[in-house]
């Protein structure tokens, strides 16, 4: 390669960076003073770094024909910022796109204006006032609830994370809990900083005061002595499964409704973000966001089913280990589940199939399912052997569940790829239920294999956020509309 090209490549790198770095604070700033999220076809910019931008317009390229670079989107942002806009979630990418496509003729001011018109308003809250929401338990599930509530507190005018309840530990309970939020061996170290308060007996993370609170009981505790009301109370210990258990929380003052990040028994609805919702009604107080792997399957096996039917389906799920099992061999009440969890596969059940029939009624009776525990800490596989009331092939399938995870009202829950090369690591931190993995997709005649990546922890964890903001109001108009 001559001396030339060598530069030319370096300078324009160089570029990108400058005009990302000038993103950064314009970004910023729409968040915090307007509650507008940025997104590039569905991947959010707000608190990412110079790599991260650029990264999600690279990720562009496997929607358009060609490249999406921050020289083309930049004018669009720098628009879009000189106006007074209501909270949204405006996708810079398709904007972008739009213009370039039928935007001839005007400037991107003109363009811009024109298509944020709706959202024109000013800036106003999402809410009459912040919503509260407690933590009951802080385990694996709790701790990233936290660290993404933290992460969406924007102005502080939406959802407001106040308490985590626990059992009491040793004496240095509060900086041991602090320390295992500020670090995680799967997830990595918390993206901010994080004190403890002692007096308050509370956690201090990018300046959300959590307050630990300890606890042997849910009836035990009386929220609005520490100022919280109206709360949202999210029970991850997974103790009470049943409308009497669940029911203890409400006896507490300053707790409205609850939430249950397991599946529900008896007649509490289950819900799976974005395919439900409709389920979120004023007049129940007790949730449940079902399981991992139902909120995992559900979205692609909705999909599937509107779109070619489903005669019949059996799903085997690859999970990781969880805390339920033994690192090494010792008793437990469950079959197999006593062996040593990094060391062996383990065959055991799955309630997710039968989950799925209580979220999509028109599948009752349609699914079997079991699953594998694997010697792995994090992200699970599921394979969905499907029969379906039409034939189909491989393109035709992966055609449409693209399509559906770059712009329909379940692009939050499916992701999709392409890559020969990823493997389950890849997925740890996805914020989607799940992500197709497009090349290994099989598809003969009615029959068709879907491998269906999920990050057990963590997307699940976005799943239960999202359903949060349901139930709390917080609603974004999305800019393009979701087709």
């Amino acid at each position: 390669m001559d001396a030339s090209k060598q530069d030319r490549y370096f300078k324009e790198w160089q570029h990108q960076e400058e005009l990302a770095e000038r993103m950064l604070p314009v970004i910023g700033r729409l968040y915090r003073d307007h509650n507008i999220v940025i997104t590039v076809y569905g991947r959010s910019l707000v608190h990412n770094t110079v790599i991260d931008i650029l990264k999600s317009h690279r990720f562009a390229r496997l929607i358009l024909d060609g490249e999406l670079t921050v020289r083309e989107t930049f004018p669009i942002l720098e628009a879009i910022s000189a106006l007074n806009l209501a909270p949204a979630r405006i996708d810079l990418g398709k904007l972008t796109s739009q213009y370039q496509a039928s935007g001839k003729g005007r400037s991107a001011v003109e363009f811009v204006q024109q298509e944020l018109a709706t959202i024109m308003t000013g800036r106003a809250p999402l809410l009459s006032e912040p919503r509260d929401i407690v933590l009951y338990g802080f385990g694996r599930i709790g701790r990233l609830l936290a660290r993404i509530l933290i992460e969406k507190a924007g102005s502080g005018e939406k959802l407001r994370l106040r308490a985590a309840v626990v059992r009491k530990g040793a004496g240095d309970d509060l900086v041991k809990r602090a320390s295992l939020l500020r670090r995680d061996s799967i997830h990595g170290h918390f993206n901010g900083i994080i004190t403890v308060d002692e007096e308050e007996s509370a956690i201090i993370a990018n300046g959300n005061l959590i307050r630990i609170i300890y606890s042997d009981a849910p009836e035990s505790v009386n929220y609005e002595q520490y100022g919280i009301r109206n709360a949202i109370l999210i029970d991850n210990t997974g103790k009470w499964r049943d409308r009497d258990g669940l029911g203890r929380h409400l006896k507490c003052p300053g707790i409205s409704k609850v939430i249950l990040t397991a599946p529900g028994k008896g007649d509490i609805p289950n819900v799976v973000s974005g395919v439900n919702n409709a389920l979120i009604t004023p007049e129940e107080s007790i949730f449940s966001a079902a399981s991992c792997t139902t909120n995992a399957i559900v979205p692609v096996m909705k999909a599937i089913n509107d779109r070619f039917g489903i005669i019949h389906g059996h799903m085997e799920t690859c999970h990781s280990y969880t805390n339920d099992q033994n690192l090494i061999d010792n008793y437990h009440k469950a079959s197999r589940r006593g062996r040593s969890a990094p060391l062996n596969m383990v065959i055991t059940e799955t309630g997710a199939a039968k989950a799925v029939a209580k979220v999509v009624p028109e599948l009752a009776g349609k699914l079997t399912g079991n699953a594998i525990r694997v010697p792995t800490p994090n992200v699970s596989l599921a394979i969905l052997n499907l029969e379906l009331a039409q034939k189909v092939s491989v393109e035709e399938v992966n055609a449409y569940l693209r399509g559906i995870s770059l712009d329909s009202v379940l692009q939050n829950q499916i992701d999709y790829t392409n890559s020969p090369e990823v493997v389950s690591s890849d997925f740890v931190g996805s914020k989607h239920a799940c992500i197709v993995d497009s090349l290994a997709t099989i598809a003969e005649g009615n029959r068709c294999v879907l491998y269906v990546w999920y990050d057990n922890e963590f997307g699940y964890s976005c799943q239960v956020v999202r359903m949060v903001q349901k139930m709390a109001g917080v609603n974004f108009p999305s800019i393009p509309e979701e087709e």
